[in-house]
């Protein structure tokens, strides 16, 4: 805050100006982070099995020997952010008395961690997705109608990933990862929303990772895994799991349960009723059961006083602005949408970190 007589102290000066410089340089934070896993960082200390020197770090990493002297200070604002930590060693047989150890977030970044967001971080930090970002001011200035994504590349997110399968694998790739973490919590935690059913529609469900847990956790469901056709062409289904080739837009199969996992915030709200419209006609109803639709997705603000989480859910809602014509939305804005399309009531049955899960009833 100013002074009365509108006068800044020097140290509210200093305060303002490291701020400032804190959003300047923040992109270090995710470059540097991108950095430490195209070297495997993370990996070879895991490989080490206990906390690794940092000479024997250097002699492991596939770096020009020349550049070794480097690796500290990459180390240094990689602990400070808390993907590695610094502890003391004792062995007599280590060089030096302190070594890297991995953090419950670095074993997030190992290629064989069962709930990996590995492949997640390679498609957000990738070049492709990137480079719209340099060019926000300027499509706020124009008149049109496209998102940024389309103003960069000429085409929509889904058309151009059609066309550069890299763009489409990573993308698959990053959501299937997504999937296993959130299979684990909801399995775990709330493994009764689809109890009693005897039928699952996965809607945009991708290669399937959510479909198959289901499926795996409920061997007597039904369970159906709907996307495009060249998302799920040549997927080989299971016993009681299949892929169909189709549009939501179009039409959803028949199931008691319809599954909506991170798909609403890419659509803007008229897109969202009418895909809304579809999952309710295809809602059907055990024998004992009425069905319902399932939304994991993220309600804003719903994470008061968890700081992280509330950035979290501003940055998601800054790139599906960017890269789709999507949005993330209130609990206010998600009933709205719900009524719309013709549903009875809905209510928030479990918080996934920034994301909830809906339960909503036709």
């Amino acid at each position: 805050m100013g002074l009365p007589n509108g006068e800044q102290s020097t140290q509210e000066f200093l305060d303002a100006q490291s701020h400032v410089w804190n959003y300047i340089f923040k992109f270090i934070n995710s470059i540097s982070l991108k950095c430490a896993i195209e070297l495997g960082i993370p990996e070879i200390i895991h490989k080490h099995g206990k906390p690794l020197t940092l000479a024997k770090l250097i002699n492991a990493l596939p770096i020009n020997k020349a550049n070794s002297r480097y690796v500290y200070r990459l180390m240094r604002i990689l602990v400070h952010s808390e993907f590695f930590v610094k502890v003391s060693i004792s062995n007599d047989d280590e060089e030096g008395n302190e070594g890297y150890w991995l953090t419950p977030a670095s074993h997030l970044l190992l290629k064989d961690e069962p709930l990996s967001i590995k492949p997640f971080i390679e498609v957000v930090m990738d070049p492709i997705l990137v480079k719209p970002w340099d060019y926000m001011s300027e499509w706020l200035a124009n008149d049109n109608h496209l998102t940024v994504f389309e103003t960069v590349y000429g085409a929509t997110f889904w058309a151009y990933a059609e066309r550069v399968p890299r763009l489409s694998h990573l993308f698959n790739e990053a959501m299937a990862c997504d999937s296993e973490l959130v299979n684990h919590v909801v399995l775990r935690n709330s493994k009764q929303v689809f109890e009693g059913f005897e039928s699952l529609v996965d809607v945009g469900g991708g290669t399937g990772a959510t479909a198959k847990a289901v499926a795996n956790a409920f061997p007597d469901m039904r369970c159906i895994v709907l996307d495009l056709p060249h998302v799920v062409a040549g997927l080989e289904g299971t016993k009681n799991l299949t892929y169909v080739g189709g549009d939501m837009f179009e039409a959803v199969p028949q199931a008691d349960v319809v599954l909506l996992k991170w798909i609403l915030h890419d659509w803007n709200d008229e897109d969202c009723v009418k895909i809304l419209k579809k999952c309710k006609d295809a809602i059907g109803s055990s024998k004992d059961k009425a069905g319902k639709l399932v939304v994991i997705d993220m309600v804003m603000n719903s994470n008061r006083g968890n700081k992280k989480a509330a950035e979290d859910q501003l940055f998601y809602d800054m790139s599906m602005m960017v890269y789709l014509n999507g949005r993330e939305r209130t609990e206010e804005e998600w009933a709205k949408l719900f009524a719309d399309a013709g549903f009875n009531g809905y209510k928030i049955a479990l918080e996934l970190g920034v994301r909830s899960l809906v339960e909503v009833y036709p």
